[in-house]
């Protein structure tokens, strides 16, 4: 049986938005364009798909339509610009402008193109973030907002003020290279984390994964690990990448239900990624030399605990512990201190961890945010504290937007009292 139009096109435009967002705004050389010219092809697709049926790649048929209007519009701007020409052809003329120099680092990579520019500085690193998630990750504004622990309409702001600075500022759609790629690199590398968060654990949706955007930013980190040897966040980045896609067939039953960490089948686990992960994070360790390391190569030796242990028992949790620790002193953020609670709770106990996730109950950030209460109901189980760990499963099923994780929050609170 044929698909539903609606329900595929829904599914195939979030997988594809990105990379037609990014081969159309290569043509039209403006982001906001780009993504209009896409969400015509969207629009196509709504009329047509019903009609005709749902073609047999749905991707390559967004592609070509955007591309069409995309070619229109050029053609269009084209005989704007021969007809004021032809008006002003007795001017004097002006000499071209010179080409640029052809970079030997440059790489032909519309999706790393779009990320380099949407992370471009006259943009604030709230906005870059934001924008990036659009157009790259394909989440929407309550998602990002989500993501980001910020209010919706300050996300729509930013999305709209950032391309039209874009658009203003007639930034380039180009991967730069010398001073300005490492300009843009933090803002860039924290992007790609942020799609792969989203593709790992979905916030929103009836999926638990969304594997295109984990493969993405992960292909995204290899192209800049080989791009910029000598810079360790970068390999940090991509070995902590390494190491999360290696458990992905683990993290799922058959039925998509969602499968915790200590429940995984580590045969399952991916043993290439793994080894690739290692030698990441070994380039990381080599290029930070004796300087400190920054939170990316902290991350991944973090996920190179979990990714070496033998069984979830022999996992070396104080390592983790402290590793949470240096990381917390790195770039302090209450996220990272609620996963240091959890991994103080493995290396001493669940008392001491619930002193740390109760001190970070009046964090604004974490207002809403459904690990918190999740982590304390865990703790609390733990405990023997059951009707307040049920009572905390609860709440945090009531605030995730994920469907299959509402589900295995609500069968641990079911658990927590028998």
């Amino acid at each position: 049986m044929q698909p539903q139009p609606t329900a595929a096109l829904e599914t195939v435009f979030r997988l594809e938005s990105p990379r037609v967002i990014a081969g159309v705004a290569r043509l039209v050389r403006d982001v906001g364009i780009a993504e209009e010219l896409t969400q015509d092809a969207l629009v196509a697709a709504l009329e047509q798909w019903p009609r005709d049926g749902v073609p047999d790649n749905p991707g390559a048929w967004l592609m070509a339509t955007a591309r069409r209007r995309a070619v229109d519009l050029i053609r269009r701007r084209e005989n704007y610009a021969r007809k004021l020409a032809e008006i002003g052809r007795d001017l004097p003329a002006s000499a071209p402008p010179p080409e640029e120099p052809a970079d030997p680092e440059d790489i032909d990579d519309d999706l790393l193109r779009l990320v380099f520019t949407a992370c471009h500085p006259v943009l604030s690193a709230e906005a870059r973030i934001a924008l990036t998630l659009r157009l790259l990750g394909g989440l929407t504004t309550p998602e990002i907002a989500r993501a980001r622990l910020v209010p919706e309409p300050t996300v729509a702001q930013r999305i709209v003020r950032a391309k039209r600075t874009l658009a203003r500022k007639n930034v380039a759609f180009e991967v730069p290279y010398g001073p300005d790629r490492e300009a843009r690199l933090g803002s860039v590398l924290e992007v790609i984390y942020l799609i792969f968060n989203e593709g790992y654990a979905a916030t929103a949706g009836d999926d638990w994964l969304r594997p295109a955007l984990c493969e993405d930013a992960l292909r995204l980190a290899r192209v800049l690990a080989a791009l910029m040897p000598k810079e360790p966040e970068v390999h940090g980045l991509a070995a902590l990448l390494e190491f999360q896609s290696s458990r992905t067939a683990a993290r799922t039953a058959p039925d998509g239900e969602p499968v915790l960490l200590r429940d995984q089948n580590r045969h399952r686990w991916n043993r290439l990624l793994i080894a690739r992960g290692i030698t990441a994070l070994d380039r990381a360790g080599a290029a930070t030399g004796a300087a400190a390391p920054g939170p990316y190569v902290l991350q991944a030796a973090i996920a190179a605990c979990h990714a070496t242990a033998p069984a979830y028992e022999e996992t070396d949790w104080p390592r983790i512990a402290v590793l949470y620790g240096l990381l917390a002193a790195r770039a302090p953020s209450p996220v990272v201190e609620l996963n240091r609670a959890v991994a103080v709770s493995m290396a001493e106990g669940p008392a001491p961890a619930l002193a740390l996730v109760d001190a970070l109950a009046a964090e604004p950030a974490l207002r809403g945010y459904h690990l918190l209460p999740s982590v304390r109901g865990d703790l609390l189980f733990r405990l023997g504290r059951t009707a307040e760990a049920r009572t905390e499963f609860e709440r945090a099923a009531s605030l995730t937007r994920n469907a299959r994780e509402r589900a295995l929050l609500l069968r641990r609170a079911r658990e927590a009292t028998g």
